[in-house]
């Protein structure tokens, strides 16, 4: 990319010059059989970009996206970056005060909405000053509000914009796994950044591949696995609307065949364990399977491998840096670790007073790359404490082995101590779901009758498990498996457990409780 070339030069336009325009970028899936061309794609992102124009809304304004994985999300997303301005996705799973909040955090002056989330966000719009125009993608638009199809009516291709590769594209808003949400402000040139590190040379995408991301384009992780890394090569990706669930995920890879799927580690336990129970793997053509958003327990990792005969890439990524910068790799994964850096990418580990970790020990992990966010919206105070110079603060405590691979172990908040050392909930949560009967597990510290810290354990048990039977039995098989100072003093059997959209585990819910 040239210090003055727009994201979408490279992700959109391009294809045509390179023989791609009769290539499927996008097809829907399981409701719809809609598709559309990299040519479509690229006369339609500028429709979009003109319709921008047509409305009054300029450059660097700000569009908010309420929109499900459907072909309109690459429509307005290039469309958008096309004509300057800039789009926000935001999480689909969200409630009225949380988008409240954004909306007047961001001061979107167009929102665009899929129907059937129309009524979620519907009341946050009188008292809002700022949007100027609502979008309603799919049916008829409510009073107040126009159709996508009005909005680009009789609208031809606008070229797309110059701009420069440190020029804001987009924005962000973090997942909220530690309280609400922030907005992140990404560049032109961080988008390829991602895709020439991790997309090329960790996940090897090439232009053949179809992809399916069970995480939703508003991530920031499936942004990358749905959009970047396949419109990076002329690749095709396939696009679920609905809500991810074993069932969904298995029924795509045995009717589309997908050759790379992209999962976080909620949906491979709950796949492992009704595939377990049902039989029937899909025979496709799958060759990778990639996992972010948490850290993949190791027992998932090689169940899924046992089933499939496909291995897992587990990594790490952020909203702030935008994709995975520490993962496995192909032909070179130990599971129950998050591997080493992707190249491209430094990583530090630093205790409390930012002095570097040895081998062996546990530090906050942070880390260097080119798709770093330049910060913050708004929250000065925060940009400052986790953006660095050129390191960005992830707020995940790390152990490096001597091998220099990287063990997560939890986040900084979730850290604690039991007779004054150091315990990772993420080890014991492991422990945890490697007995055969429990599907999930999350640990927080909790203060004993003397008000001292030990671990309280939250469990899913699998469908027709006894309770009765098999808790009494964890303490023990935690003691044999990571010390006996670490087993959970109290286990807690619950439905689920609290997540974000995009499958982590809020712990600081299960702290309050």
């Amino acid at each position: 990319m040239s210090l003055a070339e727009n994201a979408a030069t490279y992700f959109i336009d391009r294809h045509i010059g390179e023989n791609r325009g009769e290539k499927i970028a996008f097809r829907e899936v399981l409701g719809s059989n809609r598709q559309i061309t990299y040519a479509d794609l690229k006369r339609q992102t500028g429709v979009v970009a003109n319709a921008f124009k047509r409305a009054g809304i300029k450059r660097e304004e700000r569009v908010a996206m309420l929109v499900l994985d459907q072909i309109e999300f690459p429509l307005v997303f290039w469309g958008a970056i096309k004509a300057g301005v800039l789009p926000i996705p935001l999480n689909t799973l969200l409630a009225t005060p949380v988008y409240d909040q954004i909306l007047q955090d961001s001061r979107a002056v167009c929102l665009f909405v899929s129907r059937e989330l129309y009524d979620v966000v519907a009341p946050a719009f009188p008292h809002n000053p700022w949007l100027r125009k609502i979008v309603v993608i799919g049916g008829e638009a409510p009073i107040g509000a126009e159709s996508y199809e009005q909005f680009v009516a009789g609208v031809a291709p606008a070229e797309t914009v110059p701009a420069h590769r440190d020029e804001t594209a987009f924005w962000l808003y973090s997942s909220g796994s530690t309280g609400q949400p922030k907005g992140v402000r990404h560049v032109h040139a961080a988008l390829q950044a991602t895709s020439d590190t991790y997309g090329a040379q960790v996940l090897g995408i090439r232009a053949e591949d179809t992809v399916y991301s069970v995480a939703k384009l508003f991530f920031a992780y499936g942004l990358g696995n749905a959009m970047t890394f396949p419109l990076s090569v002329g690749a095709t990706t396939l696009l679920y609307a609905g809500r991810p669930t074993p069932d969904s995920a298995l029924t795509i890879l045995r009717e589309h065949e997908p050759t790379l799927f992209c999962g976080v580690p909620t949906l491979y336990a709950a796949t492992v364990a009704q595939l377990e129970r049902d039989g029937n793997v899909p025979k496709g053509r799958l060759r990778l399977c990639v996992s972010a958003g948490e850290a993949l327990p190791e027992q998932i990792g090689r169940k899924w491998t046992e089933l499939f005969g496909v291995e897992v890439l587990d990594g790490v990524g952020s909203t702030e840096m935008l994709h995975i910068f520490l993962s496995n790799r192909v032909g070179d994964i130990v599971y129950g670790t998050s591997g080493v850096a992707v190249p491209g990418y430094d990583i530090r580990l630093v205790d409390e007073v930012g002095a570097e970790v040895e081998v062996g020990g546990v530090g906050e992990l942070l880390v260097r790359g080119a798709s770093a966010s330049e910060g913050y919206w708004n929250q000065r105070h925060k940009s400052r404490s986790t953006f660095e110079g050129e390191w960005t603060r992830t707020g995940d405590k790390y152990e490096k082995t001597a091998d220099g691979r990287f063990v997560y172990c939890g986040r900084t908040d979730d850290m604690f101590k039991v007779s004054g050392i150091w315990v990772s909930p993420f080890e014991i949560e492991q422990a945890l779901v490697a007995h055969p009967a429990v599907l999930e597990a999350a640990v927080v510290a909790a203060r004993d009758e003397e008000g001292l810290e030990k671990p309280r354990a939250f469990i899913v048990l699998k469908a027709g498990e006894d309770a009765g039977a098999v808790v009494p039995e964890l303490k023990e098989f935690v003691k044999e498996r990571v010390g006996k100072w670490k087993y959970p003093r109290w286990i807690v059997v619950v439905p689920d457990l609290p997540k974000t959209a995009t499958g982590k585990i809020q712990r600081f819910k299960l702290r309050e409780n």
